[in-house]
């Protein structure tokens, strides 16, 4: 489950073109089932995970072969459909967006949302020093065993940087809360410093001290993996591949599962997201529908006929 998600089914974060505009879900793994004539990277019984537009907290899905990767064997169905969003978000952000360097300092915003988790670790793994926020001391603790530095809950976290930066202040910053957080994002900032905005949980309009951003020569950029073109999530998707999946295989990164539901559970999923007290990720499984598990409308032979440069996969 993604906060994304709660906004698709809110009517506020519509499927992009092509993605079923019913079926939530970002992310999956399962069992290639059936492929298209031109697919050349995949063929049946293969296990895979990757990203969707949307469709998959389903039985099916239909997928494009550049969004898929092969699911390390040392990873189950569940823990690999935890991984394609919040590991693929958090590796572009920090390192193609952000340019994260080994020891520069990063700071993120909600160290306990699944990106956060996953950029800790993956920051952790190339040497940076990290930082991150919560109002939830419990949740910080947490991330302090996958390599966060030190937790911060001080509401003035800015000071705090400064004062355990000896006023250096952080390369980096992966911010989801938006507008409340700008100004002292900034201050929390060295000079030629990078802010990442992934989300904005509280507000998008916000007054900006542009000398600061001047003065301190500050980069400032906004992302989505959603509204992407195919090219640039099958880019992002070949990058995390690259990188990322030698890490899962051998241990030293791994996705954050708080809770697994049944697809009949998904409204207490979503409910449970919607009050911020997930630490990582909160899955749904057909497991019990299938021995491995995803679905889409439509009959297998529409999928067929329909599925020219694509793979069709079951959960």
């Amino acid at each position: 489950i993604n906060r994304a998600d709660l906004l698709q089914r809110a009517g506020a974060y519509p499927a992009p073109p092509g993605s079923p505009t019913q079926i939530p879900g970002l992310e999956f793994a399962g069992i290639v089932d059936a492929i298209g004539p031109q697919v050349r990277m995949w063929k049946p019984g293969q296990r895979v995970m990757g990203l969707a537009g949307g469709g998959a907290q389903a039985e099916y899905i239909l997928s494009h072969e550049g969004l898929l990767v092969e699911i390390p064997d040392n990873l189950d169905f569940v823990q690999a459909a935890a991984v394609p969003e919040v590991f693929i978000t958090a590796h572009d952000a920090l390192f193609t967006q952000a340019g994260l360097q080994m020891g520069e300092r990063l700071l993120v915003h909600a160290a306990g949302s699944g990106v956060c988790t996953a950029a800790i670790q993956l920051a952790h793994n190339t040497g940076a020093t990290t930082y991150g926020t919560s109002r939830t001391p419990a949740k910080l603790e947490k991330a302090r065993s996958l390599g966060l530095d030190v937790g911060i809950s001080n509401k003035n976290f800015a000071s705090e940087v400064n004062q355990l930066t000896g006023g250096a202040g952080v390369h980096v910053v992966l911010d989801f809360i938006g507008a409340p957080y700008l100004e002292q994002n900034l201050e929390a900032l060295t000079s030629w410093g990078r802010i990442v905005f992934l989300s904005t949980m509280g507000g998008t309009q916000a007054n900006i001290n542009l000398g600061m951003l001047m003065s301190k020569r500050i980069s400032m950029r906004g992302v989505t993996l959603r509204t992407r073109t195919l090219e640039e999530k099958m880019a992002a998707t070949r990058r995390f591949a690259t990188s990322v999946l030698p890490l899962l295989a051998n241990g030293k990164v791994k996705p954050i599962i708080e809770h697994v539901y049944s697809l009949e559970e998904i409204g207490a999923a979503h409910a449970v997201m919607a009050e911020n007290k997930n630490f990582g990720k909160r899955m749904t499984s057909a497991l019990t529908l299938w021995p491995t598990n995803i679905f889409s409308p439509g009959s297998r032979d529409e999928w067929r006929s329909a599925a020219t440069g694509n793979a069709a996969a079951r959960r």
